[in-house]
């Protein structure tokens, strides 16, 4: 019999809340959480705005100091978004360290697994504790080396925050992290559906963060001329499709989804989200920072999703768009819509929530995979705020301006990297059979 995965539990912090319904609302009423960047020097960089995570406090995600001066920014926020997740799908959680000290939330909770190693953690990272990189990086040349952290590397390596997560909820399994660019979350997500299809595990941790938002990170993607300069209108800054997009703009945050094989959730009688039933992935070969131009990665990874699913391309109702306000990247995916799915491109809806978080980078792919599990949950699409003039070509239904009711009964996401990478997930509306 084959092995069907659900998705039980989300959680997410990003530039809009930090919190899954709250995130949902600002979405579908197409509010933008860009704004100008704040508690950096921006003295010689270009683009002066960003979807930063502002106000978020440790301490409510019991992350005291001692535990928080080992952990970068990035772990933080991604062990906070899994308190979030876990408490949805019922998975208790306990601190780090102490394995005696229970989260208050997370007492008389049974164990989700009677086998640890049947429970793992495989997120997506683009590029780790960049803000602990730069802060010690100052601390060695200014004070001398051996007034550098010695947390510094628990901080920086990008697959210390499922680290995190796994010691805390005891998750012995399998523990990775992919680091893939933009497509990291997305790849993530798709290799742990896959792991619990080819029973390796029963639940499995995935998603993916990022808080890069420093002088360094900012400075380097302004020098290539990636991001929008439109500093006097940060809300209006991020326009995918539209013929005034002049970049797109940095975003921080992700999502943690808990994925979990059908039966297994059914037994533990926690909540059933979605189900996931597709994933492809390729490779351009191309370029290392543009896509292919002729679009056949992205339309081959498309096509895998969905022949994976089992379904006609007729049957998609959704693609939360990659849509990251670039021109080369909005041109490719417009085409590639249109190359696979024919005349049915016109009559599915298409949109780009980057429109209102930013680009989140390796995490993009995982607040988008949260956001179509909500999609074909409650048939609500999100819009592509500030289209307001679409470029040549991009005559798509992008849901421009306003949130669309419509029943969804699959919804795909494509992520698109850095280095050629294409990733694209399918997720199906659940019915209890």
């Amino acid at each position: 019999m084959s092995r069907r995965v659900v998705i039980t539990g989300i959680g997410t912090i990003n530039s809009l809340a930090h919190d899954v319904e709250t995130t949902w609302e600002k979405l579908l009423a197409g509010e933008s959480g860009i704004r100008k960047t704040e508690n950096i020097n921006l003295e010689g960089i270009r683009s002066h705005i960003s979807g930063q995570v502002r106000n978020f406090n440790p301490e409510k995600y019991h992350i005291d100091t001692k535990l928080a001066n080992k952990m970068d920014m990035f772990q933080q926020q991604a062990f906070a978004c899994m308190i979030e997740a876990a408490k949805m799908s019922k998975i208790p959680m306990c601190h780090p360290e102490d394995h005696s000290v229970v989260y208050p939330e997370f007492i008389n909770i049974e164990k989700p697994v009677d086998n640890p190693f049947r429970m793992g953690i495989m997120l997506g990272v683009g590029v780790g504790g960049m803000r602990t990189f730069q802060e010690q990086a100052k601390v060695l040349f200014e004070k001398g080396a051996r007034r550098v952290s010695p947390y510094l590397i628990i901080k920086m390596i990008v697959n210390l925050a499922g680290s995190w997560i796994a010691q805390s909820i005891n998750a012995k399994g399998v523990n990775s992290c992919y680091v893939t660019a933009c497509a990291s979350a997305t790849n993530a997500l798709g290799e742990a559906f896959l792991a619990i299809k080819q029973n390796r595990a029963d639940i499995i941790v995935s998603g993916g963060y990022e808080c890069a938002g420093t002088e360094l990170s900012i400075a380097g993607f302004a020098n290539m001329h990636a991001l929008s300069t439109r500093n006097d209108e940060p809300e209006k800054a991020s326009r995918p499709f539209d013929k005034d997009r002049d970049g797109f703009v940095f975003g921080e945050g992700g999502a943690i989804l808990v994925l979990e094989e059908l039966e297994h959730a059914k037994k533990r009688g926690v909540p059933i989200l979605a189900e996931f039933v597709g994933y492809g992935l390729t490779g351009d070969a191309y370029h290392m920072t543009a896509p292919d131009p002729e679009a056949e990665g992205a339309v081959e990874a498309m096509k895998q999703a969905v022949e994976s699913a089992g379904i006609k391309l007729e049957q998609v109702d959704y693609i939360n768009a990659h849509g990251t306000s670039t021109g080369a990247n909005d041109k490719m995916e417009t085409e590639a819509i249109k190359k696979l799915f024919k005349d049915h491109a016109y009559k599915l809806c298409v949109s780009s929530t980057k429109s209102m978080t930013g680009h989140l980078l390796g995490g993009a792919g995982a607040i988008e995979g949260l956001i179509i599990a909500k999609v074909v949950q409650e048939d609500k699409i999100p819009p592509t705020i500030n289209l307001d003039n679409p470029d040549e070509g991009m005559d798509l239904d992008f849901v421009p301006h306003k949130m669309r009711n419509r029943v969804v009964n699959y919804a795909m996401s494509n992520s698109f990297g850095f280095g050629g990478h294409n990733a694209v997930i399918l997720f199906k509306k659940y019915v209890n059979k």
